[in-house]
C-alpha cells in the first residue's frame, strides 16, 4: 500500500478554491501543516488563513513555508476557539472553514474535562456563531472514530460537536453549510502509534508497549486525510458526516513492522480506550448511504435532499451494517505497514529493524 496523491479527490471540484479565502483552526497542527502544504502547492486561494494559540509553531510553520511560490497567500492569526470575538473577526470574508482544533489526547481529556468540555463543545458553539455572523459559506468539522459510541470524555465531546455542527444548518438560515468528516487514527500524526515506536527503537529500547494484542485500529494518511476533507466540502449539503473507506490494522502488526526483533510488553488497555473502534453504529446504518470510497450519515433535518448523492451512485447500506475496526473487510499488512513508514515517516532504519 503506497500513498495514492489523488486518493479521496474523485469528487473534488478543484475549481472550488480558486480565489477564496479559507481559515483553517488549529491550523499549526500536523493536519494543518499538511492541509496548508497541500492547497499551496495544487490550488491558487486568495487567502489561506491559520488560526492557533501556539505563537512558537505559527514561527516554525512561517519559516516552513516562506520560501514557497505562494507564501503571499497565508495568514496568521493567533487565536483559540473559545475566543467568539477574536474568531469573528478571523472570519471577516472568508469563504470556507475547516476546523482541525480539538484537545483531543485521550488520557489528558479525562483528566482535565473542563478544559476539554470548554475547547471541544464551547469551542464548536463558537465556530458556529461566528461563522454564520461572519457568513461563512461552508464549513467542515474534523471528527474522530471515538464519536461513535464513545466511552471517554474526548470521544463525548466530540460527539456533541458533531450534533452541534450537524444542528447549525437549521440555524443558518441555508446562508451557511456546515458538515462532518470523521475517521480514525492518522498516520503522520504527532499523536499516533507509530512516532513513539519509532523514538523507543532509536533509543534502543529492549521491548515496546503494546496495550492488548487484540487491539485494532482504522487508519487513514494524513494526506487522504486533507484530500477527503477538500471532497467532502466539495459534495456536502450540508448536515452529514462523511466517512471515509479506510483499512484497519493490528496494533501488535504496526510494533512487529517496526521492530520484529524486540519483545512486547503488554500494558494493558489505558483508561477511556477501547479495544476496537468503530465510526458507524447499527443505529446510524438506517441512515447511513454508501459511495465508491465513503459512507455518508445523512442528518435528521427535515426536508434534506439527498439526490445529489444519489446521483452520484450512492445506496443504502444494510439495516443490520455497522462499520468497525475489528470486522473491516480492508487490512493493513505487516508489509503495508513497513511500505506506510518509508512512505510518510522517511524513516532511516537500517534492514535488520525494517
Amino acid at each position: 500500500m503506497t500513498h495514492n496523491k489523488e486518493k479521496f479527490l474523485k469528487y473534488f471540484k478543484k475549481n472550488m478554491l480558486e480565489n477564496k479565502t479559507i481559515l483553517i483552526t488549529g491550523g499549526t497542527g500536523s493536519f494543518g501543516n499538511a492541509f496548508v502544504q497541500n492547497i499551496l502547492e495544487n490550488y491558487n486561494p486568495k487567502k489561506l488563513i491559520i488560526l492557533s494559540r501556539d505563537e512558537n509553531k505559527q514561527y516554525l510553520m512561517q519559516q516552513k513555508f516562506q520560501d514557497h511560490i505562494n507564501y503571499r497567500v497565508l495568514r496568521f492569526f493567533i487565536g483559540d476557539v473559545r475566543d467568539k470575538n477574536r474568531l469573528e473577526m478571523a472570519m471577516r470574508d472568508v469563504d470556507y472553514v475547516v476546523h482541525a482544533a480539538a484537545l483531543k489526547h485521550v488520557p489528558f481529556a479525562e483528566y482535565n474535562p473542563f478544559e476539554c468540555i470548554r475547547t471541544n463543545v464551547h469551542g464548536a458553539e463558537n465556530i458556529v456563531t461566528a461563522a454564520i455572523n461572519s457568513g461563512v459559506r461552508k464549513v467542515v468539522a474534523l471528527s474522530t472514530d471515538k464519536a461513535a459510541n464513545p466511552i471517554n470524555l474526548y470521544g463525548a465531546s466530540k460527539l456533541a460537536s458533531d450534533k452541534i455542527f450537524v444542528a447549525a444548518n437549521n440555524l443558518s438560515g441555508g446562508k451557511t453549510s456546515f458538515s462532518v468528516v470523521r475517521y480514525g487514527n492518522v498516520i503522520g500524526s504527532r499523536g499516533s502509534v507509530i512516532p513513539l515506536f519509532k523514538e523507543l527503537v532509536k533509543k534502543n529500547m529492549k521491548s515496546l508497549p503494546i496495550t492488548d494484542v487484540r487491539m485494532t485500529r482504522f487508519w487513514i494518511s494524513i494526506y487522504e486525510g486533507v484530500n477527503f476533507v477538500l471532497s467532502s466540502m466539495s459534495i456536502m449539503n450540508g448536515g452529514e458526516i462523511f466517512i471515509p473507506k479506510i483499512p484497519s490494522a493490528k496494533i501488535v502488526d504496526i510494533a512487529k513492522a517496526m521492530a520484529p526483533a524486540l519483545a512486547h510488553d503488554i500494558i494493558g488497555i489505558r483508561t477511556g480506550e477501547k479495544l476496537h473502534e468503530i465510526m458507524i453504529t447499527q443505529d446510524d446504518a438506517r441512515n447511513t448511504l454508501s459511495l465508491k470510497d465513503r459512507f455518508i450519515i445523512k442528518p435528521w433535518i427535515e426536508n434534506w435532499d439527498a439526490s445529489s448523492f444519489i446521483e452520484l451512485g450512492a445506496k443504502n447500506v444494510h439495516d443490520d451494517f455497522f462499520y468497525e475496526s475489528e470486522t473491516n473487510d480492508m487490512w493493513l499488512s505487516i508489509s503495508d505497514i513497513k511500505k506506510i513508514i518509508y512512505n510518510y515517516y522517511e524513516i532511516n532504519i537500517n534492514d535488520s529493524i525494517l
